[in-house]
């Protein structure tokens, strides 16, 4: 491989906004900002709007509508063949 090419892949703080919750995990991802973790050390910092963990598909608080009961009309409608 080419030298002095690729991206430094490296450990950084993610942190999600929504609820709270901080990530360490290793990305490309370019930040001049730095923040102290709990572990005594000094990552990358990088704030989230949205994550796995407030993501409504990946906690299980999705709603599913159904608006004017479509799946019971379409039930109706080819039932009867």
């Amino acid at each position: 491989m080419k030298k002095d090419i690729h991206p430094e892949y490296r450990e950084v703080l993610f942190h999600d906004i929504s609820v709270d919750e901080y990530f360490i995990i290793k990305s490309t991802l370019s930040t001049d900002k730095t923040k102290e973790w709990e572990d005594g050390k000094t990552y990358p910092y990088y704030t989230l709007d949205i994550s796995s963990s407030s993501h409504p598909f990946y906690t299980g608080k999705q709603k599913m509508i159904d608006t004017a009961g479509q799946v019971d009309k379409f039930k109706k409608r080819y039932s009867k063949t």
